[in-house]
């Protein structure tokens, strides 16, 4: 009973750290580092605190609110922990760099921080097909009991996380650029909840953090820094994907690129990537066979992928029209063009064919391929 009193307290002393305004997280390392323990930095004199270059103006009454209501948001659901720099169960990939985050807040199972983890990250915008590759590795990843960590952002992101929990026992990580009250984008409230039931949601930040810019570079620093490798699914030249990916590999972690379409915004990323020295990739398959080692999976051990549900056999006319869509975002008119169909038998064909889900309607009136065969098929 004493010992729980004594991490109570030990917890209390990073809460209130955490949460005195204008601090920040290597500051706040940097005080614990000079003083021994949160507990000495909290009692240290503000001169002392200069001593040390950290020149600041105490606010007690919103570093004791702050720390009360994160209390009050552990204390709400046995899902909800708190995790320290300087506890034993710290996730030593992460405590590897150089000033890894003071506090993490979970909601959902802290085991999963020590299971072998693999990033998948991606463009927000990104395209169906984008969406269905992302979703394809994440459930391949997560069946052979790979934890598939993103960050819980629209598009790549949430895709990745909702492939992991498709898997029979898959799990997943988000990294969130929140508190760890707070849900953001709104539209995956849902899926949050899901990923608190069957995975976990981690934050770096106190109870109330709105969505700052600049908090997502931090949380893409720790997506990286607690997987043995990060696969880019897509992204744009100018992303947050590549700043993640030039993280990942100055953590000395693999970096993974899925290429696509040289007549895509979003694959111009993963191209870059590539030429930078980043492993091209095709498959969930080739990212287990390069960290088999590491991942405690023996190529060729995955479980198979559950076949896909049995789809409509297509007639001569739609396959003609398949083949001529390719597999970039065409415009109907283009379509037209190439089938010499009209724009009303083209428009009823590709009603069927997204119903099919062979087809994607995008923006604009354009369509895009969705089978993963070639153009013949």
């Amino acid at each position: 009973m004493t010992g729980d009193r004594d991490r109570a307290a030990h917890h209390r002393d990073w809460l209130e750290l955490i949460n005195t305004p204008g601090l920040g997280h290597q500051r706040l390392l940097h005080l614990v580092a000079a003083f021994g323990s949160p507990g000495a930095a909290l009692a240290a004199t503000r001169s002392e605190w200069r001593r040390h270059g950290v020149e600041l103006d105490i606010d007690s009454a919103a570093r004791q609110a702050g720390a009360d209501a994160d209390q009050a948001w552990l204390d709400q659901d046995e899902r909800h922990h708190l995790l320290c720099r300087d506890d034993p169960d710290y996730p030593p990939l992460l405590a590897e760099l150089p000033d890894p985050p003071p506090v993490l807040y979970l909601n959902g199972d802290p085991s999963l921080l020590h299971r072998p983890q693999i990033a998948i990250i991606g463009a927000r915008e990104c395209t169906p097909q984008g969406e269905r590759l992302a979703g394809e590795f994440a459930r391949e990843l997560a069946g052979a009991g790979v934890i598939v960590t993103s960050g819980m952002a629209r598009g790549i992101d949430g895709a990745a996380h909702e492939g992991a929990l498709a898997a029979p026992g898959g799990r997943t990580i988000a990294v969130v650029a929140t508190g760890p009250d707070r849900i953001y984008p709104a539209q995956h409230r849902r899926l949050a909840h899901r990923i608190a039931d069957h995975g976990l949601v981690v934050s770096l930040w106190p109870t109330g953090t709105r969505p700052l810019a600049r908090n997502f570079p931090q949380r893409n620093r720790v997506i990286s820094g607690m997987a043995l490798g990060t696969v880019v699914v897509e992204a744009a030249l100018k992303s947050g994907s590549l700043i993640t990916a030039r993280l990942a590999a100055e953590q000395g972690r693999q970096v993974y690129a899925v290429p696509g379409s040289v007549l895509s915004p979003v694959s111009r990323g993963c191209h870059r990537l590539i030429r930078d020295g980043a492993q091209l990739v095709e498959s969930a398959d080739e990212v287990l066979e390069d960290l088999a080692d590491w991942l405690g999976v023996a190529p060729g051990e995955t479980p198979e992928t559950p076949p896909e549900p049995a789809r409509e056999p297509l007639d001569p006319e739609q396959e003609r029209v398949l083949n001529a869509m390719g597999f970039d975002p065409i415009p109907l008119e283009t379509l037209r063009d190439r089938t010499k169909l009209t724009i009303e038998r083209l428009s009823s064909m590709l009603v069927l064919l997204e119903l099919n889900g062979r087809v994607a309607a995008l923006d604009h009136g354009r369509y895009q391929r969705l089978d993963a065969g070639s153009p013949e098929s």
